[in-house]
């Protein structure tokens, strides 16, 4: 958090917007996610774990091989993959993965995307999140369930598109549904002008080869007939707003959804009523 904020004093001192130095720190600004540390019951989770290491090709940002963390609980034949969102890290989702742990049928697997967490890397993307999905798949095998929130929702489902799988279920936590509003979200807040973003968002689409734009979940989506897929989302939610949950939902009729109101877009996925809920939705999944 730390160097975010730096990040943050540098951009509103700067004198030229119009710069490279500038757009440098734009792109910190867009893609370095802020890391938080462990607390102690995270720590025990850890302790309890199996962990491993695997690595993914940086090719946008480091141009070389960054290796990420996971962490695996029980082994039973189910296989649920819990994805993280941005700045976050597996262990935020410690209170669902405890509750989880009490299933015996299950072998939760959850990881630090690229750059968050305990994991290598300074900045990060959406496609480094997707090729850690995959990269976990073809280690651990296909998962019959998978939980994402916000920007891991997203990864979720465009790794699910690229490998063609669809799993028992789906569970999509306050997902990210347009990436280029985001981060321009991200940019109106400590002032970039639109000279700045404009600039950012041709250097985005030299860089990956498609408009950040090209990243909104309701164009991404194709899985409508037989994927079951369950939405979590807050109606006062800032980082997912209503009017583009509800846009991708009227989109995709046959997704079921739930909201949890006023909770918050970070703090959603420990609220307990929802760790209890989404424990009952993957028992009765299971014994069914």
């Amino acid at each position: 958090m730390k160097k975010l904020k730096q990040i943050i004093t540098e951009i509103k001192a700067h004198q030229s917007p119009i710069s490279d130095n500038f757009q440098e720190l734009v792109w910190q600004l867009i893609c370095y996610p802020p890391k938080m540390p462990i607390r102690w019951h995270q720590e025990q989770l850890i302790e309890d774990s199996e962990r491993f290491s695997l690595t993914v090709f940086d090719r946008h940002f480091a141009n070389k091989d960054i290796r990420f963390n996971g962490f695996k609980w029980g082994n039973g034949p189910v296989k649920l993959l819990i994805t993280h969102g941005w700045g976050s890290k597996a262990m935020d989702f410690s209170e669902l993965i405890s509750k989880l742990k009490q299933i015996d049928e299950v072998e939760i697997i959850a990881f630090d995307a690229p750059g968050n967490g305990s994991s290598e890397g300074d900045l990060s993307n959406l496609l480094l999140y997707t090729q850690a999905i995959e990269v976990i798949v073809q280690k651990f095998g296909v998962p019959d369930i998978i939980i994402g929130h916000s920007l891991g929702a997203m990864a979720n489902i465009i790794a699910l598109n690229e490998m063609k799988l669809t799993p028992s279920l789906l569970i999509s936590i306050t997902p990210l549904i347009k990436l280029k509003e985001n981060f321009e979200a991200s940019m109106d807040v400590v002032g970039i002008p639109q000279t700045a973003k404009e600039d950012f968002f041709n250097n985005f689409r030299n860089k990956f080869g498609v408009s950040a734009s090209y990243f909104t979940l309701g164009d991404l989506y194709n899985s409508d007939e037989e994927l079951n897929h369950l939405v979590i989302y807050d109606h006062y939610d800032q980082i997912s707003p209503l009017s583009y949950v509800k846009e991708f939902l009227e989109g995709h009729p046959t997704i079921k959804s739930k909201c949890y109101d006023n909770i918050g877009h970070d703090k959603i996925i420990k609220l307990p009523v929802l760790v209890e809920d989404l424990y009952i939705i993957i028992k009765d999944l299971i014994v069914k």
